[in-house]
């Protein structure tokens, strides 16, 4: 028996460690979070394969909000857009992300979701596309993910102002080379 062959191994992981990285890959799966109390259901799991698989964790809800007596609701925007050439699967570190800087190029509308109807979107997104693309803060866990995947402005309920992290999806539909480019933020955010 080799030293150590009774330890659990720790896994691998691909990951950068960075306060913002940027993944891609084929969608593999997606599931709703399940917890004994349905009122603490506040995600979605998508899981990648990015050259290694990875779980994109993404906000249906705020929690930190209903907890304080705020909207819990998420607010979404979406940018559409066409594809001609496609993001290598992988991933690396991301100098910045930031939704103001977004929102100066294109007309970003939001919409409030109620956590059900945010969901039900996503699993549809998820189903239909081939390949995500998300922006976010690594974890590493017992798996290896990104999260954060909204808005890191100061909300009604955290007040921390983090500018140019921002965490975003963005679906890649083979049906008329689509994508959708989605931001997400909570009650209070600019």
């Amino acid at each position: 028996m080799s030293p150590g062959g009774n330890r659990r191994r720790l896994p691998q992981f691909f990951l950068p460690a960075a306060p913002l990285v940027r993944v891609v890959g084929r969608i593999l799966g997606a599931e709703v979070e399940q917890r004994e109390n349905p009122e603490e259901v506040d995600h979605i799991w998508i899981r990648i394969d990015a050259g290694d698989e990875l779980v994109v964790s993404v906000n249906t809800s705020s929690k930190k909000n209903r907890v304080a007596g705020f909207d819990s609701r998420i607010r979404l925007g979406i940018c559409h857009e066409l594809w001609t050439d496609l993001p290598v699967a992988g991933a690396e570190i991301c100098p910045g992300n930031d939704y103001a800087e977004i929102e100066s190029r294109k007309n970003v509308v939001y919409e409030h979701h109620e956590r059900a109807e945010l969901q039900e979107f996503l699993m549809e997104r998820c189903a239909r596309a081939f390949l995500l693309e998300a922006w976010g803060a690594p974890y590493r866990r017992h798996v290896q993910g990104v999260h954060q995947i909204h808005s890191r402005r100061a909300s009604c309920a955290v007040p921390d102002d983090i500018v140019g992290r921002d965490g975003a999806l963005k679906f890649y539909f083979e049906s008329g080379h689509e994508t959708e480019h989605l931001l997400f933020k909570f009650c209070g955010q600019p």
